[in-house]
């Protein structure tokens, strides 16, 4: 009898894996069957099998495509993608950004009325009673620390800026308690100023997307601005801050029900049954409400409720 070679078969992935694999540049190789021959003795030799290829890292230039083309995907899929604090001009916007730090915006957003109501503009603010302020703002969490930055903001906009909050980015970044992302918050928002904007939510997924390694919220910024046009940096954080808060989760990603798995180099971190996936949407995704009381028309979720749980009206 004699021996035939022993073939082996390839087996072929399905679904969103082989989707992402081949959107992430992943390649793939089938192990190779060791080769009988025969030996002039008689007796069966066996080649050993070629070493597998690792696969090659990803180009700078396919990186670049991928981001842009995930961009033009969340784009798609939160066409309404909007900044989550309710703001009516520059220096509501600017508040309620300090305001946000260490807490939720619809925490925010709950507490923001009854400010504005008592503090309508900066040189209303600056003439507060420090102890009055706090009250106001004690919701938001950290208010002695936050109510010393909305006096001192608002005394220098008052002094040194007419009272109008300042429209340039070296300028913004000169008030109390206003550093380069609530600059860009504000730029991009109120002022149409583009501005990437680095938050928690947006550091955790352009580093899980592989767009950058970079921890220091600067460096990042630098990184992305150089990847996008200056003309998508404002609504491109929207829409990162947006699929992160959403979907992209930092603890259980509902990896199954993500419609850009197929890009994702991090596919599979988190849930990928689709059935228990869509369990872990949060928003209007997940059929609950959002963070404003007051949102854009165009947004399809529900107004957050008002402190009381009250819903806002639409």
């Amino acid at each position: 009898m004699s021996n035939k070679p022993v073939r082996a078969q390839a087996k072929g992935s399905a679904g969103v894996t082989a989707a992402h694999n081949s959107a992430v540049g992943e390649q793939t190789s089938t192990e190779v069957p060791e080769k009988i021959q025969s030996s002039p003795e008689g007796k069966a030799s066996a080649k050993k099998p070629k070493p597998v290829k690792a696969p090659r890292p990803e180009s700078r230039l396919a990186m670049i495509r991928r981001a842009r083309r995930i961009n033009r995907e969340l784009a798609e899929v939160y066409p309404y993608a909007h900044p989550e604090l309710d703001f009516r001009n520059p220096f509501e916007l600017l508040v309620a950004t300090v305001l946000s730090a260490q807490t939720t915006d619809l925490r925010v957003n709950q507490t923001t009325p009854a400010l504005f109501a008592a503090y309508p503009t900066p040189e209303d603010m600056a003439a507060a009673v420090p102890e009055d302020l706090e009250e106001l703002i004690r919701p938001t969490g950290f208010f002695r620390a936050k109510s010393r930055a909305l006096l001192g903001l608002s005394q220098a906009i008052r002094d040194n800026f007419g009272g109008e909050v300042p429209g340039r980015l070296e300028d913004l970044v000169t008030l109390p308690g206003v550093g380069r992302k609530t600059a860009n918050v504000v730029l991009g928002n109120a002022f149409g100023v583009p501005g990437i904007t680095v938050d928690t939510h947006f550091g955790r997924l352009v580093r899980r997307w592989k767009w950058t390694e970079q921890e220091d919220p600067e460096k990042v910024e630098a990184e992305i601005c150089a990847i996008f046009p200056k003309s998508e940096w404002t609504m491109l954080s929207h829409r990162v801050v947006f699929h992160g808060r959403r979907i992209c989760h930092s603890r259980k990603p509902a990896c199954g029900a993500c419609p850009i798995a197929p890009l994702c180099p991090a596919y599979g971190e988190g849930e990928t049954d689709p059935e228990k996936a869509k369990k872990l949407l949060k928003y209007e995704k997940g059929g609950q409400p959002g963070q404003r009381l007051s949102p854009p028309p165009d947004y399809p979720g529900l107004p957050a409720p008002a402190l009381g749980g009250e819903p806002a009206a639409p």
